[in-house]
């Protein structure tokens, strides 16, 4: 084992950080930073807070009750905004994964013929009269809520006028699924395997191949603290980008199933969670594939939190229907909000990180590369 950079005093005199997650695969990162030692590595003192649903960790962001969270990328833009909620300043500095989102609809609508989004439509036409289908999205500015009008609406489906948009926090899907109250939803893993795993529901299309390079979770903190604790804040996103690369690597996917699979994680068998982390991704109806890129943690600049992806969400914003001035959404806004000045000092903190530890060894060291710098596994 290779000799920690921070020492157990310093480590021990820091304040402690609280940190939101809601239990889904791609909060990954958090807890694999937490589980590794990588937070102490910066000398930092991190507790996790799982949380139920994105309305809670907004909200306690903003009030002050978490330091940081893992969150939509949408969500400190609309915090800023006071779009449903208080305005409150808030950034990201950090994106922590691209992707790792389905739609999947009801057992129900596949016994009825329901195998794509035109089949759906010959349903919705044909139950009209019946009852309205109800589908859930985890956040009014999501990307699921956003992926699902477009799914819908690519198909001749008017997501406001034909169906019934609700929102439903994610580990509560497969059980409105279940019972009934949903026909369909759009969340991320492993809520949508465990659907398969149970015979509720079946996959019909993947965030990854409906919009390509879409950013889905970050860093969420309020502008405040990043600025009067800039360097907590740098640490955390030091350490987190270290947590990205090693949930990148496919040698470390069964280590991360093992730990997101305990009951204060995720709490989800390792088997569903493997589905949607290494693959291959079981849609149901006998049709097993690998999806290329479905969960994107880190490499081709997937963390940076850059122009292009700051446009992508205020396209989700402007789509949502529910931005009553879109004339508020400025490259200005879209830089202040979402910043690459900060993503890279946190870079250049975790290279100067990496270089002390290779310094401190005194044989020639192997390749910088994560496993080998932390002494991991």
């Amino acid at each position: 084992m290779i000799k920690k950079i921070q020492s157990a005093d310093k480590v021990a005199q820091s304040r402690e950080l609280r940190l939101g997650f809601v239990p889904l695969t791609d909060c990954a990162p958090l807890v694999m930073a937490s589980e590794l030692g990588l937070f102490r590595n910066y000398g930092l003192r991190v507790r996790l807070y799982r949380e139920l649903g994105w309305a809670s960790i907004r909200d306690k962001i903003i009030h002050g009750e978490l330091e940081a969270a893992h969150a939509l990328a949408a969500m400190p833009l609309v915090a800023t905004l006071g779009l449903g909620s208080i305005r409150c300043d808030c950034l990201t500095g950090l994106v922590l994964n691209l992707h790792g989102n389905a739609i999947t609809l009801s057992h129900d609508l596949w016994q009825r013929g329901v195998r794509d989004a035109n089949t759906l439509r010959e349903e919705v036409v044909r139950s009209q009269r019946e009852k309205t289908l109800t589908f859930g999205a985890v956040f009014s500015f999501s990307s699921h809520r956003h992926l699902l009008r477009k799914w819908l609406s690519a198909a001749g489906i008017n997501p406001d006028r034909n169906v019934r948009l609700v929102i439903v926090p994610p580990p509560q899907m497969v059980a409105n699924l279940e019972s009934g109250n949903l026909d369909g939803f759009c969340v991320g893993e492993p809520w949508n395997s465990a659907a398969v795993q149970m015979r509720a529901g079946w996959c019909a299309a993947v965030s990854a191949e409906l919009d390509p390079g879409h950013p889905e979770k970050v860093l969420m903190v309020r502008q405040e603290f990043a600025e009067k604790r800039e360097e907590e804040h740098l640490g955390l996103l030091a350490a987190l980008l270290d947590a990205c690369e090693y949930c990148a690597a496919p040698e470390n996917h069964e280590e991360i199933i093992t730990t997101l699979a305990r009951p204060e994680y995720v709490d989800a068998p390792a088997a569903v969670l493997r589905r949607g982390l290494s693959g291959p991704f079981d849609f149901g109806g006998d049709k097993v594939r690998t999806v290329q890129d479905f969960c994107v943690f880190h490499g081709h600049d997937a963390n940076e939190p850059s122009a292009d992806k700051a446009a992508r969400v205020f396209e989700l914003v402007r789509d949502s229907g529910l931005c009553p001035d879109p004339s508020e959404l400025t490259f200005a806004l879209g830089r202040r909000v979402y910043r690459q000045d900060i993503y890279e000092r946190a870079v250049r903190r975790r290279g100067a990180k990496l270089q002390e530890q290779t310094d401190s060894q005194s044989v020639e060291p192997e390749p910088l590369i994560i496993q080998q710098i932390y002494g991991l596994r």
